[in-house]
């Protein structure tokens, strides 16, 4: 069992790598063995990230065709192969309809939707190499709020909640995973999402008691709490899951 989800072997990519949640799948596939390849914007941070955990820093920006065809490149160059892709490049604002404008909406569709577009034009051939020996794996991930709507009424000041135009594109994410699953499963490649719940942060206390009450387990995540569902899904021993979206929220959307 010890060995169940090793990736020794392997070569994984996560975009968003700096971010809260990122850096702890970053770091979950470098400990399991893989070969991790950490993508963000902020070279500096990654830097940090990648002495801290072992991992390669490859600064890009995942809205950039030439960055994306830069690390592709990089990839054929070096392992020439790619097992798991993990995309979770994010921004994190809050907002309303009122407050937020048109190009907020855009922009969160660029870096959800058309950037999983971007990465998969640049690591199919990596992937499909994958397949020879293995069950390359594409994993995206969701947000709860792509399944149901915050409720304002947690919030402090409705600025503050959880953006409308983030839950939209996250919820195309999740028929746009669906989508690719099909396209690419003749291929041998596998495309599930996680849907994290409540993982907010250094937030306010009493903000995260407001939280946590919203959830039958009466808490809030811990990013921690990430890592065995990315496990599961980058290892083959999920070959035969597909098309999937594992949620992972404390119970948030069942009521």
């Amino acid at each position: 069992m010890s060995n169940l989800f090793d990736l020794t072997g392997r070569i994984a990519l996560v975009t968003g790598a700096t971010g809260r949640l990122g850096r702890v799948m970053t770091r979950t596939l470098a400990e399991a063995g893989a070969d991790t390849w950490a993508v963000a914007r902020g070279a500096s941070r990654l830097d940090a990230l990648a002495a801290s955990v072992g991992c390669r820093a490859f600064p890009a920006d995942v809205t950039s065709d030439a960055d994306m065809t830069a690390l592709g490149d990089a990839l054929r160059a070096g392992p020439g192969r790619l097992d798991v892709l993990v995309h979770n490049a994010h921004v994190g604002r809050g907002g309303t309809l009122a407050s937020s404008s048109t190009g907020d909406f855009v922009e969160a569709a660029d870096l959800a939707l058309a950037s999983l577009k971007r990465l998969l034009d640049a690591a199919r051939d990596l992937l499909i190499a994958a397949a020879g020996d293995g069950s390359p794996s594409v994993i995206t991930i969701a947000s709860m709020y792509g399944l149901v709507s915050p409720r304002l009424s947690l919030y402090d000041a409705p600025e503050a909640a959880n953006p409308p135009y983030y839950g939209a594109v996250k919820a195309g994410l999740l028929q746009l995973t669906r989508y690719a699953a099909v396209e690419l499963a003749p291929l041998g490649i596998r495309v599930n999402a996680i849907t994290p719940g409540p993982f907010p942060g250094d937030a306010d206390p009493s903000l995260l008691s407001r939280l946590a009450a919203q959830t039958p387990l009466g808490r809030v995540g811990d990013p921690e709490e990430i890592a065995t569902a990315l496990l599961f899904l980058a290892s083959p021993h999920s070959s035969y899951v597909t098309g999937a979206n594992v949620v992972v929220d404390g119970g948030w959307t069942i009521w």
